[in-house]
């Protein structure tokens, strides 16, 4: 499978809508990766996409998908509530994953994928793609230098408009929610900005109906005495807020648009009394996930977002569903 400098054939399990901008784009500028079928649960909905984006083959089932045997990996979009289910199908029949975030419906769930991706050679990817990007890694690389002391303070807001209320991301059967979907991101970041996982101190969530949050807000306490707040929505008052700011003892560092910083690529910097920007490219998170995904398949290059870093990410977003006083996500 993927051999002799063949490039990884990917399945896409869902027809969705998002498709086009997560994978299929992506995919046309890079050679070492070829999406070769779709499957969905409807033949006729399934051939219909797959003519659409020129995909070679279309499957009815996804089941059939699962099993086809000229597919080297799995691209998971389904409901979240569907994603650990499928990833663990997708592993059972010896296929790479590349799985959409949020990783499944809860920490439970997460351990349960990671402990079966444990067992196998196949690379399992959650699709965090904002973790690939040189701008985050170049916050990453500074925090770890000191560039701005020890950590004091950590703050990210990624509020969105989706007033589409029918969507599955406002629908708790298929493990909805903003915390579920924006939330994940602001979750992750809080985590990798702040150097470890926090410990969550309270929540507020505002409704959508008595089970579901439309939007988020939580604070945060790390092992070595920072502190975070994180805010998420798919719909509230800010309409859309999307920022990161990481302060320490000696500067600080912010930026926009952190889940997608491609779109605002510059990175303000404070530190030793001199403020700088620093520039970095506008080519799309998505391209470098893919290419993340290529290079680990194909040569063994680690992965960012492992199922174990998902497992610790769901442990923070359940814990935040509990703070709230909501029910944590469950799969279906």
């Amino acid at each position: 499978m993927a051999e002799n400098g063949a490039p990884v054939r990917v399945g896409i399990l869902g027809a969705s809508s998002y498709a086009p901008t997560t994978l299929l784009n992506p995919a046309k500028g890079n050679d070492e990766v070829e999406v070769a079928a779709v499957g969905s649960r409807d033949l006729d909905s399934a051939q219909e996409f797959a003519d659409k984006h020129r995909i070679p083959r279309a499957h009815g089932t996804l089941e059939a998908l699962i099993d086809d045997p000229d597919l080297d990996a799995v691209y998971v979009l389904l409901p979240t509530s569907l994603h650990g289910r499928w990833t663990r199908a997708a592993l059972d029949a010896g296929k790479h994953v590349l799985c959409e975030k949020p990783f499944v419906a809860n920490a439970d769930e997460a351990r349960e994928v990671a402990e079966q991706a444990a067992k196998s050679d196949r690379v399992v990817m959650e699709a965090i793609q904002f973790r690939h990007h040189p701008l985050t890694l170049r916050v990453e690389e500074l925090i770890a230098a000191g560039e701005i002391g020890k950590l004091q303070r950590v703050e990210i807001d990624l509020c969105v408009l989706l007033p589409t209320f029918k969507g599955n991301c406002y629908n708790y059967d298929f493990a909805g929610g903003a915390m579920m979907d924006a939330g994940s991101y602001v979750a992750n970041m809080a985590r990798t900005f702040g150097g470890s996982t926090p410990e969550v101190v309270s929540a507020r969530a505002k409704l959508r109906d008595p089970r579901v949050d439309r939007a988020m807000t939580a604070k945060l306490r790390y092992a070595d005495g920072h502190t975070g707040r994180i805010r998420c929505a798919l719909w509230s008052s800010s309409l859309f807020r999307a920022r990161a700011k990481v302060v320490g003892d000696r500067g600080e560092m912010r930026w926009l648009s952190p889940a997608a910083p491609n779109l605002f690529p510059r990175l303000s910097i404070r530190s030793g009394g001199r403020k700088r920007v620093e520039r970095f490219p506008r080519r799309a998170t998505y391209d470098y996930q893919l290419d993340a995904f290529a290079a680990s398949v194909l040569r063994g290059v680690p992965v960012r977002t492992t199922p174990e870093d998902a497992v610790e990410n769901m442990t923070v977003i359940d814990a935040i569903y509990r703070a709230a006083g909501l029910p944590i996500r469950m799969p279906s």
